[in-house]
Parts: C-alpha cells; structure tokens; sequence
C-alpha cells in the first residue's frame, strides 16, 4: 500500500445564513465539501472540514424582531436545523462553527487589532446603499431599478439608503495586490469567475465600511462599543476561529493557509476581494484556492418563497434515500456551473446507474458466488479477457477517477466510474456465468472471482460519493477498513490476504434497491 500522504488538507463550505431553514442549495454545497473531504482522506491525507452558521447581521436582528423574540434565540433555533441538515446528509464535519461562540468573538476582535495595528481601520461617516439580505454594500453604478422606482443589487434584492458613523478599511490600498493574487493560476476557479472579480477589481475599489451603530446583534469592534462588525468581517474570520486563532495551536500550525473554500457564486466577492485583503493587512497566509460553484435549480428555475417550489433537502434524502441523493448531485451537475434536479431526474439516474448497473452487478456477482461456490475465495489464474477487465477498471478507480475528482470535476470522474461499471456487466453478458455453472464449472468460478475483485475496486473508489452504502458492500465484500483508501486499490496482495483469513461471502443484502416516485407508490 502506497504511504500515507502527510500533507494537511483544509476545507471550508461557506457558513450559512440561518435567516430560514436550509435549503437544497445549502445541501449542494454541504455534500459537494464532504466529497471532497472524504476524498482527500481516502487519499491518506490529513483533513480538516469546517461548516457552520453565520448568525449575525441586519437581516438576522430584524427577522427576530419581526417575531417578537431575541436575535440569540432565533440564532440557536435555526442554527439547529443547519447542523440536522449536516447530520442528516452524512456530512462528515470536523467542526459545525456557529458566530455566536465566545472563541469567535474573539478571533474576530483579534483580526481587527491586527488590521488596526497596521493602519488599515479609520473612523468617518457612511452614505450609501446597503442590501440587508446580501449584508453588502453597492456602488449606485451596480444597481439597476425595480418596480415603483426601487433600487435592486446586482443579485436583484431591494437596497437602502444608510447613513451612520462607521469605521472603514483601506480596501483601496490592496488593490494592485488583489488584482495579482486573481490573476495567479488556481486562487479563484473557474475561470468565469476569475474573470469577474478582475473585472471588478480593475473598475477601482473604495475603501469598505466595516462597522454599524444602527443594530448591536454582532461582534464589538474593540475599544468601541457602541459598535458591532460589519457580517462579513465576522463571517469570514470563521475559516481561523475553526483553527484555534489567534493562539497558536497546533491545528494552526497545520491547516492555515486553507487548501480550499467551497462557496457559492453569489459570495465570490466577500472570499476573493475581501477576505485576501482583511488576511494581507491582518499579515496572514492567504487561502489556497476559492471554488465559486454555481446554483442549483428546481427543474430549471431559482428556488424561491414566492414561486412555493423551495425544496427541503432532508424531505428529499427521506424520499430518495442520503446516497442516491448525494450521487444524483456529484454526478448530474458539472461543478462550477448552474444545474437543474426533479424527482423524475434523481429516479431516473439513481435507478439506471445505482440500480440497474452497479447495484445489480453487487448482487448477481456475491449472489452467484454464495450459492453456487459456497462463498468461498480462491487464488485464481485470469484469462486476458479477465485482465482485460481488471485493468479497465482499475484505471478508472485508481487513475481516472481520482485525477477528476482531484479537479473538482466530481460529474466527469463518476462518468469514468460508470463506464466501468458498464464494462463489468458488459463482460457478464458476455462470460454468462450461470451457463458456464453447467458446461465448465472452473471457469464460472474464475469469471466470478474477476467480477469480486473488480467490485472492491468499483466500491471503494465511489466512498466519497455514497459513503454508506459503499460501507455496507465493501463489509459484504470482506475488506478490513484499513485497506479501502483510495491508493490502495493497486495493491497487488489484497486479494491473497483475503484467502488466507479465510472469508466467505454471504447471501447478499440488495445496496440500491430501484426507487419510485412518490405518486407511484401511492397509486399501488
């Protein structure tokens, strides 16, 4: 087995917004980050995987004030339903940060002494506009106008006209430094977002008001108390909070600078523009990589409220079941660009790929296997057409697959795992094993054993995309758990281990049972 990888790897989704309950956009980010953590470990490296809620801000005070309560207890309701939807989805989180949490406020008061230290902070007066649902400020040339006059952001949320005292960061000061970090290969990807932020950058940058006095639901700006942070200096600052900054700790020492955020296409700006040059005035190591992926559609449109097509992720891994779900996603969508789900797509896909192909390759092979073989293994000498086989597969799993995944091209590194599963009932067409049971039983149980060996590579190469059913089979399939890391699927022993302890394979439990849609199986 190949050694393990002792690089650190840290990955971040976005903290989300708990101003409502999540929806299947929080759920795309949250399962699109596991896969990759869950990757990266498979991979043998060390990781760490943070999410969590942002809960405070404008948006947050008002809708508790709407409802006759506090901010904080609003915060802790809905921050709850964030960490069930994680729960839910098999998210493997090393930490679910919440903004309320004494380190964070601390963190937060940190990063702003340090940019105080440097100069960056000043006091004076804001006028301008202001969206309280994006918790952003926008120059009058970003607008556009709406019905009866009103003024929208770019993401086409109301603004309004705000005037108070507020301190400022010199953001205008970093701009030469930004527009080289955007342009150095591989910080922002893919490019169409690259390509907007330089665009943006090179318009000018103002310098950005980072305080308000109009509310007090937020972190104090130290030696200043009658004023809270701006959300996003606060928000982002949870990336270092999840480290143990400003002390130095060994997590610390071993996660920061971040390899990778995850975030959605609206916040680029925030984690490109903003957060790089709170880090560069604040004299920390910058993150490695932002990923800005897109939006998730419900069968074509913008999930919202108004329309009453806002889809509840854990309603739909109840109906679907978590992994087929979770391969639905990874697989139907090219990551970084907008995508589209219905129930009839995820039936569609999961039944025709988990099902019909992998699901039933799993069930014919062990199920042949325990009963016409008496689930014993043997050493076995392979054909080349058995080699063959094994050969497309192992590439697919060790090579093609990995190469993608490590891209982030999660659609195109499953197309290769497919097509390996496709070769695999291809080649059981063609063998027909149950005919060879009669006509020349050796080679019916070499055909099976070709079939076996290729299931363990098929299974622990798609761990990070259906991680418990993948459990389930490769238990089914005898593999001890310190053997299913990605990089050891060449190991050429597994196999001989295997025999020597003596393992027999079970009458099998069915992995992806076919799905219907809701209305069918209330019609029966």
């Amino acid at each position: 087995m190949a050694d393990r990888d002792p690089t650190p790897f840290y990955i971040t989704t976005a903290i989300s917004y708990p101003n409502g309950r999540p929806h299947i956009g929080h759920a795309y980010e949250a399962i699109s980050a596991d896969v990759i953590a869950r990757f990266q470990r498979l991979m043998g490296r060390k990781v760490r995987f943070q999410t969590g809620t942002d809960e405070h801000g404008l948006k947050m005070a008002r809708k508790a004030e709407e409802q006759g309560r506090t901010a904080r207890d609003l915060a802790d309701e809905m921050s709850g339903y964030f960490r069930e939807m994680c729960d839910e989805l098999n998210v493997s989180y090393d930490r679910f940060i919440r903004t309320v949490e004494d380190d964070h406020h601390r963190a937060s008061q940190a990063i702003w002494s340090r940019m105080e230290a440097t100069g960056d902070l000043y006091l004076d007066r804001y006028e301008g506009w202001y969206s309280v649902r994006d918790e952003a400020y926008y120059d009058e040339s970003e607008l556009t106008e709406g019905e009866g006059g009103t003024k929208l952001s770019p993401q086409g949320t109301p603004v309004e006209w705000t005037v108070e005292e507020s301190w400022f960061f010199r953001l205008s000061k970093y701009q030469d430094r930004l527009l080289e970090l955007l342009r150095s290969p591989g910080f922002l990807e893919p490019a169409s977002r690259r390509n907007e932020m330089i665009a943006f950058v090179e318009q000018g940058l103002r310098d950005l008001s980072v305080s308000r006095t109009s509310f007090d639901w937020g972190v104090k700006v130290p030696g200043s108390d009658d004023h809270v942070m701006y959300v996003w200096v606060d928000a982002l600052t949870n990336y270092l909070t999840g480290l143990g900054f400003p002390n130095d700790t060994q997590e610390m020492r071993d996660f920061w600078p971040a390899d990778l955020h995850i975030i959605g296409k609206d916040i680029v700006r925030f984690h490109t523009i903003y957060w790089p040059a709170f880090l560069m005035s604040a004299d920390l190591p910058l993150p490695k990589k932002v990923f800005g992926h897109g939006f998730l559609l419900n069968r074509g449109q913008k999930e919202s409220k108004s329309l009453g097509n806002v889809t509840d992720p854990s309603e739909l891994a109840g109906t679907f079941g978590v992994d087929a779900l979770r391969y639905f996603l990874m697989r139907e969508v090219a990551f970084g660009q907008d995508g589209s789900y219905s129930p009839e797509a995820i039936v569609t896909r999961a039944n025709a790929e988990l099902a019909n192909s992998f699901g039933n390759l799993a069930q014919r092979t062990l199920s042949m296997i325990a009963k016409n073989m008496d689930g014993k293994l043997a050493i076995f000498e392979p054909s080349d057409d058995d080699w063959k086989l094994l050969g497309t597969v192992r590439s697919a799993c060790a090579e093609e697959l990995p190469e993608q995944f490590e891209k982030l091209a999660f659609s195109t590194g499953i197309e290769a795992w497919i097509k390996a599963v496709y070769a695999c009932n291809q080649y059981v067409d063609e063998q027909a094993p149950w005919a060879l049971r009669k006509t020349d039983p050796e080679r019916m149980q070499i055909v099976l054993l070709t079939l076996f060996a290729t299931l363990r590579d098929l299974t622990i190469a798609i761990q990070p995309v259906v991680p418990e059913k993948a459990a389930s089979l490769l238990d089914q399939l005898g593999i001890p758990e310190n053997e299913r890391r990605i990089d050891a699927i060449p190991d050429p022993d597994w196999y001989n281990r295997l025999v020597e302890t003596g393992f027999t394979v079970s009458k099998p439990t069915p992995i992806f049972p076919r799905l219907e849609l809701p209305e069918e199986a209330e019609a029966e």
